[in-house]
Formats: C-alpha cells, structure tokens, sequence
C-alpha cells in the first residue's frame, strides 16, 4: 500500500465528518475531501515533517470549505423554484428530533462557522486545542473562546427547545370523548 493510500484509508473518514459538520451536504462534504487529497497529491510532498500529515489535511480541508462558501454566497447551483422554496421552508419547521444527541449535531449546524468548526474538531474529531489552533489559523486562546462560546450556544439553544418536548399536543378530555359515545 503506497503512503497515500494509507493516507486515505487512515483520515478519509474523519475529513469525511468534519466536511459534513461544515457544510451540512454529504455532496459536498465528498468533494472537499476529493479536492484535499487532490491538493495533497499535489502539494504533499512539501511537507517536511510527515506527522504533521492529518493537521495539513484538516486545515486544507477547511480552507477549501472557506472558497466554497464563499462561491456559494456569490452563485447559487439551484433555480428558486417552488419545489425549492417548500423544501426551505419545510427545514425551518423541521423540529422532530429522535435524540438530543441528533439535535445538538443540528444545532451545530446552524452555528456561525466561526464557531461550528473549533467546536466540530475539538469534540467530533477529538483534535487539541493546539491542533484546532494550527487548522484555523488562530491563536490557542481564540480556539478556547470560541469553544467555550458555542458551547454556551449550543447549551441555550438546546434548554430552550429539548428534543424531548412534544410539538402540536392535543389536550384530549375524556369527558368530552363520552358525549360523542353515549
């Protein structure tokens, strides 16, 4: 197995994930992986200390993430149709949730990247403070801000609307349930 196939099976995966938490698109979390390894077979080369291999990749991915979004604010792929228009409307009113755990990934979703990418790398990736530090571009205290900010976030967010509240109850009386019967 060549160093880039081992490369690719150690961190796909993982930039997989970090993609996905970006950018909310299974599409185009894909392609900012496709494109990462495209650049490392590119560029990979040049880099002088190999362990430092996974932190290039993350903050490759990153950056890649950064262009597109900054396309996609430019361009949009899809026409505004009504189809289009019912399916946005339909995420915004999308409040079924199965577990906290799917809620709080929802969450961060939503979350400014400026916060959602130190918060997905420290606790979906499992990356130090200083890692997060040399992916981002940012200074350490800045990762731990940030960190600590969205997690309060995330902690407002998530006690205003638990998962586990019930939406659209119907208070049900059984009085009234046995004049219809009787």
């Amino acid at each position: 197995m060549s160093e880039f196939e081992s490369l690719v099976d150690t961190h796909y995966e993982a930039l997989y994930r970090f993609g996905m938490s970006l950018s909310k698109s299974g599409d185009t979390a894909a392609d900012l992986v496709q494109q990462t390894f495209c650049i490392w077979a590119q560029k990979g080369h040049q880099l002088k200390e190999r362990d430092k291999a996974k932190t290039w990749l993350f903050t490759t991915l990153h950056r890649e993430f950064l262009a597109h979004a900054r396309k996609s604010k430019r361009y949009s792929d899809e026409e505004l149709t009504e189809a289009v228009a019912g399916r946005i409307c339909a995420e915004d009113d999308d409040t079924e949730r199965q577990m906290d755990g799917q809620r709080a990934l929802e969450l961060l979703g939503e979350l400014d990247e400026t916060f959602r990418s130190p918060l997905a790398l420290f606790y979906l990736q499992q990356h130090s403070y200083k890692e997060i530090a040399e992916i981002l571009d940012v200074p350490i205290g800045t990762v731990m801000s940030r960190i600590s900010r969205a997690k309060e976030m995330l902690r407002r967010r998530m006690t205003a609307e638990p998962s586990s509240a019930p939406k659209n109850i119907l208070q049900l009386q059984p009085e009234a349930l046995k004049s219809h019967h009787g």
